[in-house]
């Protein structure tokens, strides 16, 4: 007997669930119920076609009604939206555009209802000047605006991804742009030693930002919407666009013997199961394990979608699947740089007390000998066992690759000494024959194995007592000249072993150099003449970096 199942949602998660199933079992009825107009369209592609990067609307259209029935005998019903369900008696209640309320049974349920804009609720939130981006009609809404010639200033309230792409693309339309975020920087998934980068590349291409502050009021004088601010400032612009993040679409599960988490998420197994059987999840709406910390989360992921809903698919037709957790691996494009991450911060370290180790290493993104070469700057975190925990990037070339890389051996389980040992595609133009993972794994062992000490930033501000320590820049004298961190004695490497009895013997010394790897040669050669020495990861360069970040 043939099985019914209903799927409540397309782009990603259900779509994907919905084309597996059928390849897996030709006889199942299946029907999609999409509460837009369409099934199945690239979100992530949005502010790109806003922009003007992508120029063709309809490429952001994945797939059609048409194509889903043609193709795959799939009956898809847009304008639909699954209002109630029921699963004692398993079945839904639809309100249609066109067929307006009635009900559908079925022996299987795959929610995939994904997540909505968070809204506050603001004075002057309902101003038509003030919008939300997820879908189709909300891009094109906010084209529809961009495009008339009276349009000169914008809003974008929230400083993560979605926040960050649509200052570019309004940036690209020749919109004078300002972010507000009420964090101290950007881009949550990168700790602030890093997204100084991306933030300095904003600021270069004419992004203004307010950091540590919010709206509080809007008010709307027909010509104009003016944002009031928590601190009394107040801007005065033609558009707002709110991107402060997303809250999962389950409101119509609230009744239901379905368990939700606290935030509303809907809780599933590692078979992406929910606690009532027959019914799945799977997308930005359920709450899933992390795959480095094992505890839950909840990670709007296109990625994730499409892995779960091919496991639920598979779960249906009688087939072993399990999903593992999710690692948050994602890249981003700024103008000219590219940042990426994966696993987990620091801040999400502290937070749930795990200790850690980082390393930084700044090199290029080939061989400095053939043009074009760009600098790269990636950071490696890590446990004593070498346990990779996660990693972060930022550059012009070469960073997805990186980070992929980085991704794949935390998901197959490898260490920082794996790193070392890994045969990676190398010609001049594409790579060096110590690709930068190469590089971080070394350091990062030289650190575990007891061949050097490190220091970080965070220790230079809390640790360092000129009573006990000194302060030692390796680099040339042109290089210390032209900038050198406050109280640091200068002696270049390659002066070192003669000048040693310059040094304290009583001291602790704190080497540095541009990026680290002089500063570690300089730690052998001192740590083999008796002196106790630490070197700072990633050198004077993630210094920079770091008094970017607290200014």
């Amino acid at each position: 007997m043939s099985k019914k199942v209903l799927i409540v949602g397309g782009v990603a998660g259900g779509a994907s669930a919905a084309a597996r199933l059928r390849r897996l079992d030709e006889t199942a009825e299946i029907i999609i119920f999409e509460k837009g107009e369409f099934i199945s369209f690239a979100n992530c592609g949005l502010p790109y076609f806003i922009g003007e990067t992508i120029q063709d609307r309809s490429k952001l259209l994945v797939t059609s009604p048409d194509m889903m029935k043609n193709r795959f005998n799939i009956d898809v019903r847009v304008c639909s939206e699954v209002i109630q369900v029921d699963s004692e008696n398993k079945k839904v209640v639809v309100r249609s555009k066109h067929l307006g309320e009635y009900e559908e049974t079925f022996d299987d349920l795959i929610l995939s209802p994904g997540a909505k804009p968070i809204v506050p609720n603001l004075q002057g939130i309902e101003s038509n000047k003030i919008f939300t981006l997820r879908n189709i009609p909300d891009t094109d809404q906010i084209k529809s605006v961009v495009d008339q010639n009276d349009i000169q200033k914008a809003i974008i309230v929230g400083g993560g991804y979605i926040g960050v792409e649509m200052a570019e693309s309004l940036v690209q339309r020749g919109l004078q742009v300002t972010l507000i975020e009420s964090a101290p920087h950007i881009l949550a998934p990168f700790d602030s030693d890093m997204v100084t980068h991306a933030e300095k590349e904003m600021q270069e291409h004419g992004v203004q930002f307010i950091f540590n502050d919010r709206i509080e009021a809007f008010q709307d004088d027909q010509a104009e919407i003016t944002a009031i601010m928590q601190s009394g400032k107040k801007l005065t612009v033609d558009i707002v666009i709110m991107a402060i993040g997303v809250v999962p679409d389950t409101a119509f599960l609230q009744k239901t013997d379905i368990n939700l988490g606290e935030k509303g998420h809907i809780i599933v197994n590692d078979e992406m199961q929910t606690n009532v059987k027959g019914i799945w999840a799977v997308g930005d709406a359920v709450e899933v394990k992390h795959f480095v910390h094992q505890q839950k989360t909840a990670i709007p992921l296109a990625g994730p979608a499409n892995k779960q809903g091919r496991i639920v698919a598979d779960q249906i037709c009688g087939i072993p699947s399990t999903y593992k957790g999710t690692q948050g691996t994602s890249v981003i494009k700024i103008f000219n740089l590219t940042g990426a991450s994966t696993g987990l911060n620091e801040r999400n370290l502290k937070q749930f007390n795990m200790p850690y180790h980082v390393v930084h290493v700044h090199p290029l993104s080939h061989a400095g000998y053939y043009p074009g070469a760009k600098p790269l700057s990636l950071k490696l975190i890590f446990q004593d066992d070498g346990k990779i925990l996660g990693a972060q990037a930022f550059g012009k070339e070469g960073v997805d690759k990186r980070i992929d890389v980085l991704a794949t051996t935390i998901r197959l389980g490898g260490t920082i000494y794996d790193l070392t040992e890994l045969e990676l595609c190398y010609a001049p133009p594409y790579s060096s024959a110590k690709d930068p993972v190469n590089m971080a794994g070394y350091v990062a062992e030289n650190l575990l194995t007891g061949k050097s000490d490190i220091y970080v930033i965070e220790d230079l501000i809390n640790q360092f007592d000129p009573n006990d320590m000194v302060l030692i820049d390796v680099r040339t004298e042109q290089e210390f000249e032209k900038g050198a961190i406050e109280g640091s004695i200068h002696i270049p490497v390659d002066e070192l072993r003669e000048r040693k009895e310059e040094l304290p013997s009583n001291k602790e010394l704190w080497v540095y150099c541009q990026v680290g790897v002089r500063g570690h040669i300089a730690s052998r050669i001192l740590v083999q003449e008796g002196f106790k020495v630490k070197n700072l990861t990633g050198g004077y360069k993630s210094y920079e970096i770091s008094e970017k970040s607290s200014s």
